[in-house]
């Protein structure tokens, strides 16, 4: 294949990517809004809804297992096509969960393609940042960011006037059809490089060692990042509702505002990756996020008694810094993972997939447990304390700029 061809090609499956991003954000934020009324429809208490949450950390983990392989061995898009079924049925499970040994299975359909399509996109996106010679990385999970947002925005006012069933169910059909064409559209196993994959890239690796280490250094600072962002979607809308009396619609205000800023990090994320650098980036974007999320928590659940209106204001402005300093994170772990050498990029993202993408769903789990055993507001002390563990733990990412 020419050179112009094959960089005709990889523009095409970078909008691929773009619109794959947007949908996985809609998808997997759609039920955000609709969490309180799926909760008390159930009659779940929280402990028994962090529970329910692990059917998701468990399909993630066996997502992430097996994705990284096959992604090594078939290509990005052929996992893509398979992994952006399950998606729409985990959403539309959802909505029509009547207990919870239902709502536990459409999570675990819901983690299983996730992670299998998050682990074999981002893959790709790597390959073609390297041949179009510049990041695009922060740019597509800013289009995620994007597609999260439009469905907090969308789902909290549309609450008062459809169900979680209609709600969830007709995104679920409408996302499937969608999903479809654009993985079709994303480049070949032989194209994105990993059906030729170099000979001394390793696609089997240990669980441990010293091979290794780089790894789950990295997976640990992602598993923070994504412990805080988990939970901050998974319970904000609760902590609002039942912890301030912010009324439906209203309540998810913060995630809103989360998901916002978070669109504008990681729209200006690439630049600021090469300008400051991947390192600097997670540890300043860690540390002030962390700090905002939970000053603003502890701030605004008491002034509720005073203000709802002010309280609101100041729980939504430190969900807004925290979103800008979340923003950048996981492209710059995901960058940091797939430049380690002697290990296929695909088979590193899947491996800090398998220590880290859970904690997208175990940190709402533990969450719940806390707040089951303390309150809510204390529990969100904990995604507060691993944001900022997250920014500790940069120092691990090699510091490199750019991209060429």
């Amino acid at each position: 294949m020419s050179d112009s061809l094959h960089y005709a090609e990889a523009i095409r499956a970078r909008n691929a990517l773009a619109a794959t991003f947007g949908l996985m954000g809609i998808v997997s934020m759609a039920w955000v809004p609709r969490i309180p009324e799926i909760k008390d429809a159930i009659g779940l208490s929280n402990g028994q809804f962090g529970l329910l949450l692990m059917g998701s950390t468990m399909g993630s983990l066996v997502g992430a297992q097996l994705t990284g392989r096959l992604v090594h061995a078939h290509g990005a898009r052929k996992v893509s096509i398979i992994a952006a079924i399950f998606m729409p049925l985990g959403l539309m499970g959802m909505g029509v969960a009547e207990n919870a040994p239902q709502l536990f299975m459409a999570l675990f359909f819901m983690g299983l393609g996730y992670a299998s399509l998050d682990i074999a996109t981002n893959s790709q996106a790597v390959e073609v940042e390297k041949i179009l010679g510049r990041r695009w990385l922060s740019t597509l999970h800013a289009l995620w960011s994007l597609g999260a947002f439009i469905t907090a925005l969308i789902g909290g006012a549309i609450a008062k006037h459809t169900s979680p069933r209609f709600n969830l169910v007709t995104i679920g059909i409408v996302s499937f059809f969608l999903f479809i064409p654009a993985v079709r559209a994303l480049l070949n196993a032989e194209q994105d490089n990993h059906a030729a994959a170099d000979e001394e890239a390793k696609a089997k690796i240990p669980l441990f060692g010293h091979s290794v280490l780089p790894l789950w250094a990295i997976g640990l600072g992602l598993f923070g990042g994504l412990i805080a962002e988990g939970s901050t979607g998974d319970w904000s809308a609760i902590l609002l509702r039942d912890h301030m009396g912010i009324g439906k619609g209203l309540n998810a205000s913060a995630f809103a505002s989360f998901a916002l800023a978070m669109i504008i990090s990681r729209f200006l994320g690439d630049r600021t990756l090469d300008r400051l650098g991947p390192s600097r980036t997670v540890k300043l974007g860690g540390y002030i996020g962390g700090s905002a999320l939970g000053l603003s928590i502890a701030i605004a659940v008491p002034l509720s008694s005073y203000s709802h209106a002010i309280s609101l204001i100041v729980v939504d402005v430190g969900f807004f810094i925290a979103g800008l300093g979340m923003g950048p994170i996981f492209p710059a772990y995901i960058l940091a993972a797939s430049a380690i050498p002697g290990i296929a990029p695909s088979v590193a993202i899947a491996r800090i997939g398998v220590i880290a993408l859970a904690a997208f769903f175990v940190g709402p789990a533990i969450v719940g447990g806390i707040a089951q055993l303390t309150s809510l507001p204390i529990a969100m002390g904990l995604p507060a304390l691993m944001f900022i563990f997250s920014g500790y733990q940069s120092r691990v990412i090699r510091q490199k700029k750019s991209i060429s």
